[in-house]
């Protein structure tokens, strides 16, 4: 395989990964609760791993606009998922962490979606899950980098 056809097969690789997993991830919001929209699972899994976070550390985590991450909290925070908090070091803004509720049933749902992984990659040597694993974070990191445009 050329390079470039080497290229472009990981391409449309990662393109099917990513249209599955979005998928899967809507699937997983509507686990936690029915009402929820596709990107609930993700925030609500950043939070449980963050802690307490604000909402503009949300918004930044996911490249996402402060009122898109809003509307996602304040569903959430609706549903009794999450509650808010005053900040200690700045009385203006806003802490979100998971209520007992939330943590319970993203736990849920986050437990399904390991015992699938755990399925798919049975078979697999722990050598290649583990540079499977290293592979996806260099790659990851890589995406993160500012483009020049």
């Amino acid at each position: 395989m050329s390079d470039e056809d080497a290229l472009v097969a990981v391409e449309r690789e990662v393109a099917l990964m990513f249209r599955r997993g979005r998928a899967r991830v809507a699937e997983l919001s509507r686990r936690v609760h029915p009402g929820l929209e596709g990107m609930a699972y993700s925030l609500l899994g950043y939070i449980e791993q963050a802690g307490p976070v604000r909402v503009t550390d949300a918004g930044a985590h996911f490249s996402i606009g402060k009122a898109t991450v809003s509307r996602q909290i304040r569903t959430l925070e609706e549903l009794g998922l999450v509650a808010r908090e005053t900040d200690p070091l700045d009385r203006r803004s806003a802490l979100v962490s998971l209520t007992e509720d939330g943590r319970r049933r993203y736990l849920a749902a986050r437990d399904a979606r390991m015992r699938r992984v755990r399925e798919v990659m049975g078979g697999w040597s722990p050598q290649d899950v583990d540079r499977f694993a290293e592979l996806l974070h260099r790659f990851n990191e890589v995406l993160e980098e500012p483009t020049a445009e």
